[in-house]
């Protein structure tokens, strides 16, 4: 793991992330809190849902609750799937680095939080874009639920969970067999041989 990862961990911890919103991500976020007003259900959070495929299986498995994905690619979010997307899914482009805070200090609690495959950032000089790594790491576990995450690269999951260790919580890390994968990236890695590994926590 990487050398300096508690360091930045608990600097993160102790001082507010500053950097300032930005237009687009602050006006997707009130468009995203004005549609969930229409029907008060249970929430599920999918970050860096890339085409959205993890998003639309969520919604389709849970239609009786709130499914939000999002995703900083307007390319990958167009993408054309087949069907209708589901009632209660919202697909919104936005900058988790600002989303996640804004949905922080709106008191979000959503019951399931995924982060599936995410870019790990393997080169030493990259820790700060991982999201354990990152300014915003203590908005995105203050939004408490069931935290999941999904990786290819072991040690990045290994990292997170003693990110989330420093920050007093515990995690799950195992393998994962992917029977039924719901992004392409899960099925690339499955298909390929990759062993896939899945880290969970719950969050207070």
């Amino acid at each position: 793991m990487h050398e300096k990862l508690e360091e930045t961990v608990r600097r993160h911890l102790s001082a507010p992330f500053l950097r300032p919103v930005a237009d687009h991500t602050r006006a997707a976020f009130e468009a995203v809190e004005e549609k969930l007003a229409t029907a008060d259900r249970p929430l599920i959070l999918d970050a860096c849902c890339g085409v959205g495929d993890s998003s639309r299986v969520l919604a389709a498995q849970n239609p009786d609750r709130w499914v939000v994905g999002v995703d900083k690619s307007e390319d990958r979010l167009s993408r054309e799937r087949v069907g209708d997307n589901p009632e209660n899914l919202i697909l919104i482009r936005a900058d988790l680095n600002d989303f996640y805070r804004l949905a922080e200090d709106a008191g979000w609690r959503p019951e399931r939080h995924y982060i599936l495959y995410p870019n790990p950032w393997p080169k030493p000089g990259h820790l700060k874009r991982r999201w354990h790594g990152a300014p915003v790491f203590p908005s995105l576990i203050g939004l408490s639920g069931r935290l999941e995450l999904r990786s290819n690269w072991k040690i990045y999951l290994e990292e997170f969970a003693a990110a989330l260790r420093i920050a007093g919580y515990e995690s799950t890390l195992e393998p994962f067999e992917a029977t039924d994968p719901i992004t392409p990236f899960e099925r690339k890695y499955r298909d390929s041989g990759h062993t896939l590994w899945r880290l969970t926590a719950e969050l207070a």
